[in-house]
Formats: structure tokens, sequence, C-alpha cells
């Protein structure tokens, strides 16, 4: 099985890290792992489709609180993280949030997000009100969403606001 290019990886979207090696022992686990590594074995990309949010979360909260870096200077909203069931989910249920049993999170282009009315993550904890197949993104009409909840009403303000072309 080849490994895919890096080139061709930066085009798909997702999430993308890249590390360098300083020792022959990192370099090699660049290629076990899977690891885009460039021609001197020296550099590695890492992408994956997902949000790596439990790897992100952490550096970027100590980045701004103890060193007062930015951790991002974003000039439009490019990607939403939408909530995808990981088994059939019923009417009744009412989501476990990220990490949770019961649905996983996609990183999509925001206008593909929005196009689709995809639950951002964040407000996986609502209630079902509509089927929702394995795999199959979460919409905002499978849920039942409490109008006086802020952090949703605040995320349908952004929707409003900052929606990328082609979105709405």
């Amino acid at each position: 099985m080849a490994t895919p290019s890096l080139a061709a990886a930066l085009k798909s979207g997702g999430t993308h890290i890249t590390d360098d090696a300083p020792t022959e022992y990192m370099q090699r686990c660049f290629y076990e792992y899977w690891l885009l590594p460039d021609e001197t074995g020296k550099y590695a990309g890492l992408y994956r489709p997902l949000h790596l949010i439990g790897l992100e979360l952490g550096i970027r909260v100590a980045s701004i609180a103890f060193r007062g870096e930015p951790t991002g200077c974003p000039i439009a909203w490019q990607a939403g993280v939408v909530a995808t069931a990981k088994r059939d989910l019923r009417p009744g249920e009412i989501l476990d949030g990220e990490g949770g049993f019961m649905v996983w999170g996609k990183i999509l282009p925001a206008a593909t997000s929005l196009a689709r009315k995809g639950l951002p993550l964040g407000l996986a904890h609502m209630k079902f009100v509509r089927p929702v197949a394995k795999g199959a993104m979460v919409t905002w009409m499978d849920v039942e969403v409490d109008a006086a909840e802020p952090a949703a009403a605040f995320r349908r303000e952004m929707e409003t606001t900052f929606a990328p072309a082609g979105a709405k």
C-alpha cells in the first residue's frame, strides 16, 4: 500500500500537522506510522480528515494563558466540526457529547457544514427528535434545540454573521 503524497493530503482538507525528526529513530517512526515524510526523511506531515481536539486543545490553552501567544489568526471561517453518528441513533436519546459513544467529529469546509445544517460537535448534548443512521451527519433538524441555551444561540448568530459565501 502506497503512502499518499503530501501534496494530495494538503488539497483534501482536514487537520494537518508538520513535525521534524532530530534523530534516526524518529525518522524511522515517520515511515512506520505512515506519516508523510519529505524526501530527506527529516520532516513529515500528518493528515487526518478529523479534528484532533484532544491533542490540540491543551497546548493551545497553555500557549494563550501562560505564554500570551496567539494560536491562530483566522481571516475567515474555513471549517466546521459536525457531529457524525457512531451508531444508529433513535428519537428520545440524548447525545453524550464529544468523546462519547454516540457521535464523533468530522471536519468539513464551513460552507458545506452550514449548507447541510450540520450540528456542531460542541453542541452534541441535545435530545434526538428524528432517527439518524450510523455514519450520517447529525443536523440541527435531528435534535431538540433549547432556544434559551446561550451556546446554541451564539452558534446560530455566528452562522448568520460569519457564514462563508454559498453557505446560506
